[in-house]
């Protein structure tokens, strides 16, 4: 996600002393991660949670991967090389990429990979352009704009030939042709360009790649996908099992992979809730790996054949309380009546900047890094992490002020808030227990300044979170943002961009903050930029539209008997989860 970073540092981390493994290795074949969520699809085009994610990026190959731990440092996969200026591959104008196929490559089903996958792959990825999903991070650099559809909905004119300027096949080359210079497009391609397999994707009722159907897939429902729950990947491993109901995934190794085979031969990706339970299961072996958030680091220290890596640098902002603007109130249990009459919140409660900016003074944040992070971290000062180009480690920002919050929630609808109070719910992800946390200081704090003001909490399991978070349902949503690639454009456009991830859920939108966002994505002078992003930031805690809490580290929690593993803070649900084809136990 960006140029001048974390690269040879991300190894650097301290090793807690690892005790000793007890016995022989537990499921030498298997891998098993217990992490707390479910995934949301396993269409590659329509994915945008980091368990997802995880498992796509494991089952299907990018056209290059980030190599190792690096964040600029690149190994081809599905292409045979890396377009740059240097090797030709780029145009002098940075408008055209030659990107060569690599031949031999088959698809778990046996059919051969061939340049018309990569292309249908794209177009498929840029066409189905599901709101606030991660079409954007190739409609922005090969298309021009980031959404195939207006602000009312509509078609965009063009976009079909649009389409087919951009991408194209001559022999064994996809090319790329950009309306314009766009510096992130090799980084985005390390992540964001799975290849499927065409021909299994129509024979299973998908897109059939003509101009007569896109618009029928296009911002369709997750489960209209063939590839929603089942895969034709080339990847190394292969989806054998999605079991929604118990929420654990088994892949095995596909021994037909162009590479060298992967180290092990079955992975096992379970969600587990109770923290206790997955804490049992790494003790006995059942669980090689297990996500475990800060707030229980010194639950695990010690623990016999358990290792602790500490200390990781990450690319993310997480967690961020996010205010929707315009509730949909419509069959909705999180605002109980509705309307602002102390037994519920209307649809535009959080429109009222007063409501937020007392939502902001009222959140204890050093208390919660100091206290639940245990000082792992430091306050975040905007969207844009510390470990981007374009932070501004000065920049202004809330602190934990009671007497501002009472202030601002006097004013707040013309002094109607104070008067009638107000009672609604605030979700958050079942397991994730820093987001409960921030649920739970929120409510104390805001609870404390007047009797009237009510707050209910409510674990929710993970797809459901989501869709109520996509229905625009929750009034206030506990979420995070992992860098999809090295650049700043990768937090300012999905946390602020009218048409990023979050702000059409949250039906926010600023035509200051969009322009800058825009102008900044342009510029290509790094000081210029470094000023546009000072100034978005300015203009972020002016408007509110979101809590940044922390700038934070993480660690990781595995079996002494596991080997392999590499620490790439791009790859999804990282340091917890990774890219399994290099892990062994021994």
């Amino acid at each position: 996600m960006h140029r001048i970073f974390l690269c040879g540092a991300l190894l650097s981390a301290s090793l807690a002393p690892a005790a000793r493994a007890a016995g022989p290795v537990a499921h030498p074949d298997t891998y098993t991660y217990a992490t707390i969520s479910d995934a949301d699809s396993m269409d590659p085009a329509w994915a945008y949670d980091s368990a997802s994610d995880l498992i796509i990026l494991n089952v299907y190959d990018t056209l290059w991967t980030f190599s190792g731990a690096s964040t600029k440092i690149m190994t081809p996969l599905i292409a045979t090389k890396i377009p740059s200026r240097a090797n030709g591959l780029i145009s002098a104008d940075g408008r055209t990429y030659t990107i060569p196929i690599r031949k031999g490559v088959k698809f778990h089903d046996g059919t051969p990979l061939t340049p018309e996958d990569v292309r249908y792959s794209l177009l498929r990825f840029m066409l189905l352009d599901r709101a606030a999903g991660p079409s954007s991070l190739l409609l922005e650099p090969l298309l021009g704009y980031p959404s195939t559809r207006d602000d009312s909905d509509k078609m965009l004119p063009h976009v079909w030939e649009d389409a087919q300027r951009a991408v194209t096949v001559r022999g064994d080359d996809v090319i790329l042709r950009l309306p314009r210079p766009y510096a992130p497009l090799v980084s985005i391609l390390a992540s964001w360009a799975p290849i499927v397999c065409e021909k299994w994707s129509i024979a299973h009722g998908d897109w059939d790649g003509t101009e007569a159907t896109w618009e029928k897939f296009n911002n369709s429902a997750k489960e209209q996908s063939p590839l929603f729950e089942r895969e034709d990947g080339s990847g190394p491993f292969k989806l054998v099992r999605w079991d929604r109901r118990t929420q654990e995934f088994l892949l095995e190794r596909f021994d037909g992979y162009w590479r060298a085979p992967a180290k092990i031969k079955y992975v096992v990706v379970k969600g587990v809730n109770e923290f206790g339970t997955r804490k049992l299961m790494l003790l006995n072996g059942d669980a090689d790996t297990i996500y475990a958030d800060r707030p229980l680091w010194s639950q695990l220290q010690g623990l016999p054949g358990v290792q602790i890596i500490d200390d990781l640098p990450t690319m993310e902002n997480d967690p961020i309380v996010f205010f929707t603007f315009k509730i949909n109130t419509v069959g909705n249990p999180y605002v109980r009546s509705g309307r602002l009459d102390g037994d519920g919140i209307p649809s535009d409660f959080f429109n009222d900047i007063d409501v937020r900016k007392g939502f902001a003074y009222a959140f204890d944040y050093k208390g919660f890094i100091d206290d639940v992070l245990h000082g792992k971290g430091r306050q975040a000062t905007g969207s844009i992490p510390a470990s981007m180009p374009g932070h501004n480690p000065r920049q202004k920002t809330y602190r934990f002020d009671l007497k501002k919050a009472e202030e601002h929630f006097r004013k707040a609808f013309g002094g109607q808030v104070w008067d009638k109070g107000f009672h609604f719910t605030i979700a958050y992800n079942t397991g994730n227990i820093p987001r409960e946390t921030i649920c739970q200081i929120i409510k104390r704090n805001v609870e404390s300044l007047n009797p009237k003001f009510k707050i209910d909490i409510r674990a929710v399991e993970w797809p459901t979170f989501l869709d109520a978070q996509k229905d625009s349902k929750l009034p206030i949503f506990v979420l995070g943002w992992n860098a999809d690639y090295p650049d700043p454009h990768n937090f300012a456009f999905p946390l602020l961009h009218s048409q990023g991830d979050y702000p059409p859920y949250q039906h926010f939108k600023d035509a200051e903050i969009d322009r800058l966002v825009e102008q900044a994505r342009l510029e290509t002078d790094p000081e210029a930029r470094r000023r546009l992003y000072y100034k978005l930031q300015a203009r972020e805690y002016e408007l509110v539209p979101h809590l940044n809490i922390v700038d934070d580290l993480r660690y990781r929690t595995q079996r002494s008997w596991v080997h392999g593993w590499v620490n790439n803070p791009i790859f999804p649900d990282a340091p917890y989860g990774s890219y399994f084809y290099t892990i062994y136990k021994k």
